[in-house]
């Protein structure tokens, strides 16, 4: 994420305790994974983390966003992306720990927490500027360092490759019509991003 710019006026009142955060964003990608989205309400979250309703709708107005935070804390965790090791290495680690993710846990909540933003907002937005605009720019980052150093030989702009690689493994994902795995990540890595 980005860091404030140093023009913006600091936030009144007290400040948001890290702690508190936490505990919010734990309790709810609990819910969502073991009782599923509609679980997930903020009155059960406020319990499960014994922070009040009341902070927890200061922090996160819409309910969406506070799923999608609890996703990308979870993604954060679970999916590091290294931005300073070999590229491609990097970048073929990063999409077969994904492709594996999808397959359990995550993969559920991940697409429990499109739909509900898709059902409330009717598009999935505000999915993609609190976790997928993050995502995309770290790793379009990483493409562009490879192609700056010559390790990646592709040609084709770095955004383009990362919704290559991380769009067919989503896609698989989601309509089954072909087996996701590991490997298969690691291959279609290398071979979209050494292709000339």
């Amino acid at each position: 994420m980005t860091e404030r710019s140093n023009q913006q006026p600091a936030r009144r009142g007290r400040p948001r305790s890290a702690a508190a955060e936490v505990a919010v964003l734990e309790a709810a990608y609990a819910l969502i994974a073991g009782e599923g989205l509609a679980a997930a309400t903020i009155d059960k979250v406020a319990r499960a983390s014994k922070v009040s309703k009341m902070t927890i709708y200061k922090w996160w107005p819409l309910r969406e966003a506070l799923l999608i935070d609890a996703f990308l804390r979870h993604a954060s965790l679970m999916l590091p992306l290294d931005e300073d090791g070999d590229p491609i290495t990097t970048l073929q680690r990063h999409a077969a720990a994904y492709a594996e993710a999808l397959k359990g846990e995550f993969g559920r909540v991940q697409l429990a927490v499109i739909s509900e933003c898709i059902a409330k907002n009717g598009s999935g937005q505000l999915f993609t500027e609190r976790y997928l605009d993050i995502r995309r720019r770290t790793a379009t980052a990483i493409i562009q360092r490879g192609q700056k150093d010559g390790s990646i030989t592709s040609g084709i702009a770095a955004g383009d490759l990362y919704d290559r690689i991380y769009g067919t493994l989503f896609y698989r994902f989601l309509f089954g019509f072909r087996p996701l795995s590991a490997d298969y990540a690691r291959k279609l890595v290398a071979s979209l991003l050494t292709a000339r």
